[in-house]
């Protein structure tokens, strides 16, 4: 096979001019060069290496430090274990088999988490796809039959042309990723993936924490129906009593019309009450995939312990932990490599395509050695002038690097700012339940007082109710933030995120291999 220069002079066979190269020489260094370039510039930096930009590392997470441990309250001063590894199954710390078994079942049955499941499936093949369709070269079978006509030749006598036409072509193409576009369009498609796997974490987490609340949420709302029954109860009594002592002339018209009214504005809280426990209900039996028809028992509110010990991480450990700040980071790096595969685009493309078949105008012939068909190219691009799509492409690429940087920093603060939500909520809800607490227990004295004076003839019994209905009343503000306490605890819980991932259990190269999943599938079980 010969080498030649169409630039070159002719020169007779075997003749080289003076002081140049042979052609194929001189072909072979330009390709040696070319390779020598390509590789140069492959291992150059396109554009922005993708790292998480640094964070502030807060001494303290709210306005003010957290204390150790919160006011004791029922007996439970919630301690805050600061460097502790966040609980991947928190839920089980409130021995409760009830309240673990709701919490399986959602994340077994919910559609919702289902659909983020074969979502995030779709993911990963159309990543496999695309590593495989840019790394690879393609090969094609092509095979036709035909029989054509076209018009006449009437100068050689022939009326019409009428033939027919047999081939069989297998196609290869390969196309050199010189610049690394494709290696860093199928980084950045891999980064997408991460993101989708840290989104899908998230919802398995917000799941498991919007049971957990919603059960919470059922079972205080439960108490405080049956509290404001009794209390209604007890109001009606009181009217009726009053009723009976006003006819005796005992109280006056106005004391009367004070104890209805007393009864009517108590009654008017159990429909809202009742109203919000079937709202609770119902939300709680879609979450764990059921009709709202098929809402699950309520649970007792009194056999729910609260985890006496919750893990307060570093705010350096926080951003390994937080699937939703571990997603922006992801996004950040899908944005880094979509500006290398933009600045990719802008450099030569080189493309090698192979054909070998057979084909005639005959069966016979196309399937003898007189039908071989074959061919081999290259092909090589270098934009010159697209209407500057390529430079504002690389433009654009950088803008949405910039503002995947920003939204990385805002999930990061909020972040913080949900941990120290959550840590103010627990002091504060340990502090208005010791209250509560508190002010049940002297109205539940008071009211044992007040019925052992009237056993003794001491006092009258509408005295007795009365005291009876401040007891309620405080004990119905104590079931409130009792309940509060729990969920405000599952919150931070949840606001912790999960144990992160060790460094050797990570992929080396995106864009060489699906990175793996921490997130479980358990929506497809």
């Amino acid at each position: 096979m010969s080498i030649t220069n169409e630039f070159a002079a002719p020169v007779e066979p075997g003749a080289l001019p003076a002081g140049r190269p042979a052609p194929r020489a001189r072909a072979l260094a330009f390709a040696c060069a070319a390779a020598f370039a390509a590789l140069g510039l492959g291992g150059c930096a396109w554009g922005p290496g993708g790292e998480a930009p640094a964070m502030p590392q807060p001494a303290h997470y709210g306005a003010e430090p957290q204390p150790a441990q919160t006011v004791a309250a029922q007996g439970v001063a919630q301690q805050f274990v600061v460097g502790a590894k966040p609980v991947p199954q928190w839920w089980t710390l409130y021995d409760s088999d009830a309240l673990s078994a709701l919490v399986a079942e959602g994340l077994r049955n919910s559609p919702n988490l289902a659909a983020a499941d074969h979502s995030l499936q779709a993911a990963r093949e159309q990543l496999r796809g695309q590593i495989g369709s840019s790394l690879l070269p393609t090969v094609d079978a092509l095979g036709t039959a035909q029989r054509q006509r076209g018009p006449g030749i009437p100068s050689l006598g022939v009326d019409k042309l009428q033939y027919d036409v047999f081939a069989g072509l297998v196609e290869v193409r390969y196309s050199f990723d010189l610049f690394g576009a494709s290696r860093l369009n199928n980084a950045a498609l891999a980064s997408r993936v991460d993101v989708q796997a840290f989104q899908f974490e998230a919802a398995q987490r917000a799941l498991a924490a919007n049971v957990v609340t919603a059960a919470i949420g059922a079972a205080t709302l439960h108490a405080e129906v049956d509290t404001t029954e009794q209390l209604v109860a007890l109001a009606n009594a009181q009217a009726d009593e009053m009723a009976k002592r006003y006819a005796l002339g005992a109280v006056s018209h106005t004391d009367l019309l004070n104890a209805q009214q007393s009864a009517a504005s108590i009654a008017t809280n159990l429909p809202v009450l009742r109203q919000q426990l079937g709202t609770t209900r119902h939300a709680l039996a879609v979450l764990l995939g059921r009709t709202p028809d098929a809402a699950p028992p309520d649970l007792d509110l009194a056999s729910l312990t609260l985890p006496a010990q919750v893990p307060v991480l570093v705010p350096s450990e926080l951003l390994k932990s937080r699937p939703d700040i571990e997603a922006a980071d992801a996004t950040l790096k899908a944005a880094a490599a979509s500006v290398g595969a933009a600045t990719a685009q802008m450099f030569p493309s080189i493309t090698l395509s192979a054909g070998l078949g057979q084909g005639g105008f005959t069966w016979p012939i196309a399937t003898s050695g007189a039908g071989a068909l074959w061919a081999i190219g290259a092909s090589l691009t270098q934009p010159i002038f697209h209407g500057g799509e390529l430079v504002a492409q690389r433009r654009a690429a950088l803008q949405s690097y910039d503002a995947a940087n920003a939204s990385y920093r805002q999930t990061v603060l909020a972040a913080f700012q949900n941990v120290a939500d959550q840590l103010a909520s627990l002091e504060h809800d340990a502090q208005a339940l010791d209250s509560s607490s508190l002010s049940a227990r002297t109205a539940q004295g008071v009211y044992d007082d007040t019925n052992a004076r009237y056993r003794l003839g001491a006092v009258p019994y509408y005295a007795v109710r009365q005291s009876e209905q401040q007891w309620r009343n405080a004990r119905l503000d104590e079931i409130r933030y009792r309940g509060q306490r729990l969920s405000d605890t599952a919150a931070l819980f949840q606001a912790m995120g999960n144990p992160p991932v060790a460094d050797d259990a990570k992929p080396a190269d995106a864009a060489a291999s699906v990175p793996p999943v921490r997130a479980t599938s358990q929506a497809s079980n």
